[in-house]
């Protein structure tokens, strides 16, 4: 037999190998889906097989053998290496990449599987003969002993969620006080399912759970405003899912919610739950990864890449904030895992729930047209009211470091009140500009065509696209003059102006610079439901599914961008963002207050929006796409080129739009535009050019693209540049 294997490689095809030379007549036959050692070159690598024949396309004699097999079974199964296969194939992506770059980094390396065994932890004689006083200047260690004593061993997992961190555990056993056993996993008890019982559904959530069926494929739109109850819908609909014995899949779009949603879900249910995404470590990942696959997690909560986990009895799939931009990779294997999840739910034959407050225009078409059932929540109950909404037009206005009057007098009377107030503003660092007031001399980056970023309390300009940091100057690098200026503000420099504007009063700032560290997300969110008057002030990760029911005023400083941008998808981003910072405000028992400021307050569709009801205003936008021909009236792809000469890389562009219309004539069924510059046209020093393409035959624009690829792949100049494409792309350039 002959062996295809996928194997991490530019080259959009597997690779033909015979059996391992020294494999006996049962080990020649390799079931597909499972991970093989093979020679590549001058290196050995571990790949996938993906297929098998009795003859090959290349000749037998240069054919290798393979040099190990891994598993003793497949790694995943025949449906979802389907799925990995459609995946590779829809989004142009090498194969081998698209395979190997969905796993956790230890089986890429070739790892084993995990066994079914927990990590548990007891004390050892020397612990047990502790006095009840020993490591008194220890407090935690002392309180891990005592719990470790009241119960004969617990697992790692139950001593982090009763607050212990590893470190506690590890200077124990250090110490010789506890000593590490591996017991089996507990399996899941179907008559013991809830922790703590459902919350009470009001008649609208009744009905929408009522509507989503259980059993078979259906794509459902759970369209709701923010506070209308969403959450709890997906919750009871999992219920019943693990009352029959299969699995839930939940995607959040951010790292910073999957904790708290990973929270709410194991305070309600008596059954493992496994996170999966990138701040986990290699081990830790590969082991939520292993206990899905096993069917030992029951709800597996992640980010994008979780939804090529394998599951052993998969029921059903939810995508909460289904909108989100970030379920699109934007590097690398650029696939949608709103898309993906689509695909996944109907190849396994279960449900798939998308919910949002914001629906993107493609799901909300989708919808339209019948593809997706739709199932609309709109009440908030009784004690929460919809937020009531101000414009504060700014022409002609004096602001007070980017304050308006109305908005501070505003803020004054919440936090008066013993209430909380939200500022939004989705720019971090203390000021997008540094400027010197001479000689006109403004900070940029050396390797992108953009300004340096101040960050005043780490004294330094970083460049926000290529992290390039430099020590903040004293003086103009031209002119050599001290008169150099800040121009702008971020959120650093508003949490600045807040502390002298409003002294004595809490200010916490949440951005990626203040929540680098571990835990410190996790700690402002315990601070801000202590309901203690204080101020947010934070980029978009606010506003993404937090319940702030102390916050009764969100205040928003400039949305403007939105409204003229040269990307397409500028004004539907906005409008999102802001209807989503707008849904913080009012969740509690007090009433809600959102406040724009804006230079254009009478701009049509910023008077639509601010009527609190996102559906009109989207269908706005649906009827402005359907007028220009732009998604999702059709459908789009983006090929880019990047390269340290600009003329190669636009060159290259020029090739591959030749190609293109060759296979796929213009028409006004297929339009071409470019190449040109990218907005961003220098990045880490690479000039980079973009080809867009929109087509109304989406199976005609990908045969014109793998046309395109293959033939791109052995352009001469493919080693001097990189190139990629990018399907139904969020970003145009």
């Amino acid at each position: 037999m002959i062996f295809t294997v996928a194997i991490p490689s530019p080259l959009r095809r597997g690779f033909d190998y015979l059996p391992a030379a020294n494999s006996h007549q049962g080990e020649r036959q390799i079931p597909v889906g499972t991970r093989v050692k093979v020679p590549f070159g001058k290196r050995t690598l571990v790949g996938i097989v993906i297929g098998c024949a009795e003859n090959s396309s290349q000749p037998m004699h240069k054919l290798k053998a393979i040099s190990e097999v891994i598993d003793q079974e497949p790694l995943v199964d025949e449906q979802l290496l389907q799925l990995y296969l459609w995946a590779a194939d829809y989004y142009q992506h090498p194969v081998g990449d698209t395979l190997l770059s969905t796993l956790p980094a230890l089986l890429r390396k070739g790892a084993p599987v995990p066994d079914h065994v927990c990590e548990h932890w007891q004390l050892s004689n020397l612990g047990l003969g502790l006095s009840e006083t020993s490591l008194q200047r220890a407090k935690k260690q002392q309180q891990l002993v005592h719990l470790l004593r009241e119960h004969h061993s617990l697992s790692s997992e139950e001593l982090i969620e009763k607050g212990f961190s590893r470190v506690n555990i590890r200077a124990l056993e250090s110490r010789g006080l506890i000593s590490k056993l591996f017991l089996p996993k507990a399996l899941f008890s179907a008559d013991k399912l809830l922790a703590e019982p459902g919350l009470s559904l009001r008649a609208e959530q009744q009905q929408a759970l009522a509507n989503i069926h259980l059993e078979g494929f259906q794509s459902y739109l759970l369209f709701g405003d923010t506070g209308t109850g969403k959450t709890e819908v997906y919750l009871q609909a999992i219920a019943e899912i693990l009352k029959a014995g299969k699995q839930a899949l939940v995607l959040v779009p951010e790292i910073n919610l999957t904790p708290q949603t990973l929270t709410r879900f194991q305070r309600r249910f008596n059954c493992p739950v496994a996170p999966i995404h990138s701040g986990l470590s290699d081990r830790e990942r590969l082991q939520s990864w292993a206990d899905a696959r096993s069917g030992i997690a029951r709800i597996i909560i992640g980010t994008r890449s979780a939804i090529f986990t394998p599951l052993a009895n998969p029921g059903i799939i939810i995508l909460d904030e289904e909108h989100d931009p970030s379920f699109k990779q934007q590097d690398g294997f650029r696939y949608s895992a709103r898309d993906v999840a689509v695909m996944r739910a109907n190849r396994e034959q279960i449900p798939v729930i998308l919910g949002s407050a914001t629906p993107s225009l493609e799901t909300q078409l989708n919808s339209e047209r019948g593809r997706y059932t739709s199932i609309e929540l709109r009440d908030r109950g009784h004690h929460h009211p919809h937020p009531q909404w101000q414009l504060i037009d700014l022409k002609g206005t004096d602001l007070k470091a980017g304050f308006s009057a109305p908005l501070l007098k505003a803020m004054t009377a919440e936090l008066g009140n013993g209430n909380q107030v939200l500022v939004f503003l989705n720019r971090r660092g203390y000021a997008p500009l540094l400027l010197c007031h001479d000689c006109g001399w403004q900070a940029e980056c050396l390797h992108c065509s953009t300004k340096m970023t101040t960050h005043l309390r780490q004294n330094k300009l970083i460049c926000h696209q290529c992290e390039q940091q430099q020590p903040l100057p004293s003086l103009c690098s031209q002119c050599h003059s001290a008169n150099i200026h800040f121009v702008g503000q971020g959120t650093e420099r508003s949490e600045e102006i807040l502390e002298q504007l409003f002294p004595g009063t809490r200010i916490i700032r949440l951005d990626r610079d203040s929540t680098r560290n571990k835990n410190a997300m996790a700690n402002a969110i315990e601070e801000i439901h202590r309901n203690k008057p204080c101020i947010l002030v934070g980029t978009q990760m606010i506003a993404k599914g937090h319940h702030f029911p102390g916050v009764t005023l969100a205040a928003l400083l400039e949305v403007d961008s939105g409204l003229f941008s040269t990307d397409f998808r500028a004004m539907e981003r906005m409008a999102q963002m802001i209807t989503q910072v707008a849904g913080r405000a009012g969740r509690g028992d007090q009433p809600g207050k959102v406040i724009i400021q804006s230079h254009y307050v009478d701009h049509p569709l910023l008077r639509e929006l601010v009527k609190g009801d996102y559906r009109n205003f989207s269908k706005m936008l649906l009827a402005d796409r359907r007028h220009q021909g732009l998604p999702p009236y059709s459908h789009m792809a983006i090929v880019r080129a990047e390269a340290s000469n600009p003329k190669l890389a636009e060159s290259y562009l020029n090739r591959a739009r030749a190609l293109l219309e060759k296979a796929l004539p213009p028409s006004p069924d297929a339009r071409y535009l470019g190449p040109l510059p990218a907005t961003l046209e220098r990045r880490k020093g690479f000039h980079r050019f973009v080809l867009s393409m929109f087509a109304s035959n989406r199976r005609q624009l990908g045969d014109a693209l793998t046309l395109m690829c293959q033939q791109l792949e052995a352009d001469k100049d493919s080693r001097n540049l990189r190139w990629a494409v990018d399907i139904d792309p969020q970003e145009s350039s």
